[in-house]
C-alpha cells in the first residue's frame, strides 16, 4: 500500500502546471507529483507506467482534447479533476467520470474542495477489497463467484489492462476483473511492493535480485520479473540494500 497520494498534472501550458504544483505544495504538501505532461503522447506513455491517485487534466491539449487521451484506455482508476477555460465540456467530462470540473483561473477554495472530494472517493475504494473479518485473507471475485485465499499464498500479481492475475504458491492462478492499482491499495504494504507498472510482488516470496538498470527479481515460483528504474531505489531501500 502506498503511503503518499500520487498526483499527475497534464496541461499544455507551463504556467498552468506550475500553478497547480504551487497549490499542491501549499495546501497538500504530503502529496507526491509523479509526473507532469503537456501533450497526449507523453501523457499516454506516463499513464502506462504510472497509476496516479489523482489526475489534474486540462481539456484542451494543443490540437487535441483530454477526451482523445482518455479514449486510449479502457479504464483509468484515478480520480480525474478536469481543468479548463471552457464551460461547454462539463457534460462530456461528467460522462467520463469526472471527480470535479474546475474553470480557469482556478480559485483556491474550489481547488481544495475538489481535492478533498477525490480523497473521499479514494478512501471508499481502499476498504472494499479485503475481508474485514480475516485480515490474513483476501476475497477475489471471479466469473463463477468468489474465492477466499491466504495473503501469504500470493506470490505475485500481474496487470493486464483492467484485469489482474494472481499467481499463487501452489502454481495456480486467478484472473480478476479489477486493476492492479486497486489491489496495490488493498494488500498490506509490509508484505507487498509494486516493482513495475505490471508487477506487484509479495516480498516474502522474493528469492533473488539481479543487478541492472532497474534490475530483476526472481520469485519463489521461478518467475523472473523486471524492476522499473523509477522504483529501483525505493525497492532496494525496502529490502535494506542501498548498494
Amino acid at each position: 500500500m502506498k503511503t503518499k497520494i500520487q498526483i499527475c498534472i497534464i496541461d499544455d501550458e507551463k504556467h498552468g502546471r506550475d500553478y497547480i504544483s504551487l497549490l499542491l505544495k501549499k495546501e497538500f504538501p504530503e502529496f507526491e507529483i509523479v509526473f507532469q505532461a503537456s501533450n497526449i503522447e507523453d501523457s499516454y506513455k506516463n499513464l502506462l507506467k504510472n497509476t496516479p491517485d489523482i489526475i489534474f487534466l486540462d481539456i484542451q491539449l494543443n490540437e487535441s482534447t483530454a477526451f482523445d487521451l482518455l479514449s486510449k484506455f479502457n479504464e483509468i482508476p484515478s480520480q480525474i479533476i478536469f481543468i479548463t477555460a471552457y464551460e461547454n465540456y462539463a457534460i462530456q467530462a461528467i460522462r467520463c467520470g469526472a471527480t470535479d470540473y474546475l474553470l480557469k483561473p482556478i480559485k483556491k477554495i474550489d481547488f481544495i474542495v475538489a481535492v478533498n472530494k477525490a480523497l473521499e472517493n479514494i478512501k471508499k475504494t481502499q476498504t472494499v477489497h479485503t475481508n474485514p473479518l480475516q485480515d490474513n485473507k483476501v476475497i477475489l471475485s471471479t466469473l463463477q463467484g468468489f474465492k477466499v485465499i491466504n495473503i501469504a499464498d500470493i506470490v505475485r500479481c500481474e496487470a493486464d489492462s483492467s484485469y489482474t492475475t494472481f499467481y499463487l504458491a501452489n502454481k495456480t492462478k486467478i484472473m480478476v476483473s479489477k486493476t492492479l492499482h486497486e489491489f496495490e491499495l488493498a494488500l498490506p504494504e509490509l508484505n507487498f511492493f509494486r516493482i513495475h507498472h505490471k508487477y506487484l510482488i509479495n516480498m516474502n516470496h522474493l528469492q533473488e535480485y539481479i543487478k541492472g538498470r532497474g534490475g530483476q527479481v526472481v520469485m519463489s515460483d521461478g518467475s523472473v520479473l523486471d524492476v522499473s528504474f523509477r522504483r529501483k531505489n525505493e525497492f532496494l531501500h525496502k529490502i535494506g540494500n542501498t548498494d
